[in-house]
């Protein structure tokens, strides 16, 4: 009787990774994700019982960050992942064979997985002059991407220059250089990973969540994964609070950077670059460059090299508060934000007190005055408003919510009075 195939633990736990190493990677796979916990285990079932996964890695204009940052995953290693769970049927940076052997195990793979691998490409793809600038063993990189991409399961597109073109495709661009989605234009089931270099936690994610679930995570317009692309940095940001209050590094080394305030003065892309990059870390850690001191140079946006340019240079026009405010602004605007459902019936009246005077009742003077003050600040921070942009009539109150309300307020006047027990 032919003996039990070891599951992916046991193999795991043969090369020192321990079940609970494990089970901590496939919890981090989890929250990668954004999936409740109670996936956990259902990913530690399929990573223990799911088949190797074909993968043919190919690189073209490219710096290997990419396989640098794949090298450099951690709990449990790549290493371990490559030659347990996915097999690597080529990759030029990382494979034994070279030359004619190695092509030859390119051509191997796709005779015996046609259809079934997952084809992740490194790099952009040069499209000029027939695609010259970028060739192996005289094919060039386009025919290349055509031939392994059309065939692929999936195909991954990892970093900003298979995404867009990246440093290759800045103007002027001499060789034409292109993404995956432009070079191979159609192709089924492309999952774009911004970045320079993507990060390898998502890049894990990404085919964990395809032996989990036997189908690729949603993306969004561009073909990028929302649990990777999904939430501005700016709103996830550790120095967000120092935005908010006008706090900014105005030179590098200066107190404020010390301390660790905003860093949207010194060229910060993080406002208007969408990643996960705040809460998955690097390397392992939960270090990443605006951690470290050094803002977001937004990699993961679209034509960053170019759109993004110069690095230092400061974002125009950021919606929020801290640019234009002084921090006693912020503070009135947070104080109204406190007093929220108060503050928008206020708002709302001021706006009809402004037009209709007459609408400014007995006894509510005060709180329109203050209303006018809230509507200064509003104004000073986004501009005028408009009086149709404010609600016509109060929000509407159930009996039982007003008897709710009431009852409250007798409660607490009875206890202030001692008649409560």
């Amino acid at each position: 009787m032919p003996a039990r195939p070891l599951t992916l633990e046991e193999r795991l736990s043969a090369r020192g990774i321990s079940r609970r190493q494990f089970l901590k990677f496939c919890g981090a796979m989890t929250a990668t994700l954004a999936l409740p916990s109670i996936f956990t285990p259902r990913i530690a079932r399929a990573m223990n019982t799911s088949e190797r996964l074909p993968v043919i890695w190919l690189e073209f204009q490219d710096c290997a960050g990419n396989t640098e940052s794949f090298l450099r995953a951690a709990s449990p290693g790549v290493a371990d992942i490559v030659l347990e769970q996915i097999s690597l049927e080529y990759h030029e940076t990382i494979m034994a064979p070279a030359g004619h052997r190695a092509e030859r195990s390119l051509d191997e793979a796709l005779e015996r997985h046609p259809g079934q691998y997952i084809a992740i490409v490194e790099g952009s793809i040069p499209t000029a002059a027939g695609g010259i600038y970028c060739t192996i063993n005289g094919h060039t990189a386009l025919s290349i991407a055509e031939r392994v991409c059309s065939n692929a399961l999936a195909t991954i597109a990892v970093g900003a220059c298979a995404w867009d073109g990246g440093w290759p495709g800045a103007d002027p661009n001499p060789t034409g250089a292109v993404g995956v989605r432009d070079a191979v234009p159609g192709l089924k089931n492309l999952i774009n990973m911004p970045g320079c270099p993507a990060n390898v936690v998502n890049i894990t994610a990404v085919i964990v969540h395809y032996l989990t679930f036997k189908q690729l995570p949603a993306t969004d317009e561009q073909g990028r994964p929302f649990f990777a692309y999904g939430q501005l940095i700016h709103n996830n940001c550790e120095r967000r609070g120092h935005f908010d209050a006008g706090r900014f590094v105005e030179s590098w080394g200066d107190e404020g950077h010390r301390l660790g305030w905003c860093l949207y003065k010194m060229g910060c892309k993080g406002p208007e670059t969408n990643s996960n990059c705040p809460s998955v870390g690097w390397n392992g850690t939960s270090y990443w460059p605006i951690g470290a001191g050094h803002g977001c140079v937004g990699c993961m946006s679209e034509r960053f090299w170019d759109k993004m340019a110069p690095v230092y240079g400061r974002l125009p026009n950021v919606e929020g508060f801290g640019v234009e405010a002084t921090a006693d602004t912020v503070g009135a605007v947070a104080v109204g934000a406190v007093v929220g459902g108060a503050t928008v019936h206020a708002v709302a009246s001021a706006l009809r007190a402004r037009s209709q005077p007459i609408t400014a009742h007995d006894g509510a003077e005060t709180l329109v005055e203050a209303a006018s003050r809230a509507m200064d600040v509003v104004e000073q921070i986004a501009g005028p408003v408009k009086p149709g942009e404010a609600p016509a009539t109060e929000p509407a109150t159930t009996e039982p919510e007003r008897a709710i309300a009431l009852g409250v307020l007798d409660e607490r006047e009875d206890r202030r009075n001692g008649d409560t027990q």
